[in-house]
């Protein structure tokens, strides 16, 4: 089913270009504004999944825009279309307007539909989540997968070794229920990153790899928006923190990290290991509990890793 996109500029025959680019993809229904004024109209009238607006216009500029978007329609994903980028630009629509994403101009029409296809997906993900039905949050986690040809099946794997952990700790049981969501959804932020990132073979270069350590606050501000648990957000967040402080987003370090995101990281690290990657083939089973072991202290949480390195040698099996 076609979703509404929201085109906003101040040149006719930009808009048209837009519109002729969007003309046989069946996904996105085009809706055009030639200026601020008339783009509130519609937005007030219209479920709009995604607005791109051009960022200078005579009347307002484009941040200005989406940061009054931002309060008409908070789902509605923000993509800012400028002739030129420059830092202080993209501070300001990053912090006051929530962008998604950045197009320059000239824009390339594959590049243009892969980015409003992005924020389609965010959009859809958000009113999904909303739902809080587990059956829609397990779905979501394995249509992320899909974007990765290397992690099938590593949503519900992470799922059970954070849940072998949790129960061990005798955490309480509603708190283990949103450990099994958040882990199902650690890596929903991925569905903003491009699949050619996601399997490349070989060593990305720094630029991409920046754009892949994005992934946690990504889908931690989807998360937010479907007013998903903090227990879960944590999760998505802070997955990929280190206990030695050197992880991402925030460099939290010991204790400072969510349990809950130590624990899905001891889960995620193993699974990791004992499955094929682009950048290495699957460990054994002994080898990468080995790995684990050296990992303690620095990138895992050390008592958490020897909860899990205990169960596993005493043939506790995740569900």
């Amino acid at each position: 089913m076609a979703v509404n996109v929201l085109f906003v500029d101040d040149e006719e025959y930009i808009l048209k270009s837009l519109e002729r680019a969007c003309s046989d993809d069946d996904a996105i229904r085009p809706l055009m504004a030639g200026s601020a004024a008339m783009a509130m109209e519609i937005l007030q009238k219209e479920e709009i999944a995604v607005i791109v607006s051009d960022h200078r216009m005579p009347s307002t500029t484009g941040t200005d825009l989406l940061r009054v978007a931002r309060t008409i329609s908070p789902d509605t994903v923000k993509i800012l279309m400028t002739g030129y980028t420059d830092l202080p630009t993209v501070i300001e629509a990053i912090n006051s307007c929530e962008v998604f994403r950045f197009i320059v101009k000239p824009w390339d029409n594959v590049g243009l539909l892969e980015t409003i296809h992005e924020g389609i997906n965010r959009y859809r993900m958000v009113q999904s989540l909303r739902r809080v039905d587990e059956s829609v949050l397990r779905s979501l986690g394995q249509t992320i997968e899909l974007k990765d040809r290397y992690t099938k099946g590593h949503c519900d794997r992470v799922a059970s070794y954070a849940l072998m952990i949790a129960r061990s700790l005798k955490l309480p049981e509603d708190m283990v229920e949103t450990i099994k969501h958040g882990s199902w959804l650690h890596d929903c932020g991925k569905i903003g990153i491009p699949e050619s990132m996601l399997n490349f073979k070989g060593v990305l270069s720094p630029r991409d790899f920046e754009v892949i350590r994005k992934h946690p606050h990504w889908g931690a501000e989807v998360a937010r928006k479907a007013e998903l648990p903090k227990t879960v957000i944590n999760i998505i967040l802070h997955h990929h923190e280190r206990f030695d402080g050197s992880g991402y987003p925030e460099g939290l370090a010991g204790e400072a990290i969510p349990l809950e995101a130590r624990i899905v990281a001891v889960a995620d690290t193993f699974d990791a290991l004992t499955s094929n990657r682009p950048y290495h083939k699957a460990f054994n089973r002994p080898k990468a509990l080995g790995i684990l072991e050296q990992l303690k202290g620095c990138s895992l949480d050390p008592a958490l890793v020897d909860l899990f390195l205990q169960r596993i040698d005493d043939g506790g099996d995740p569900e």
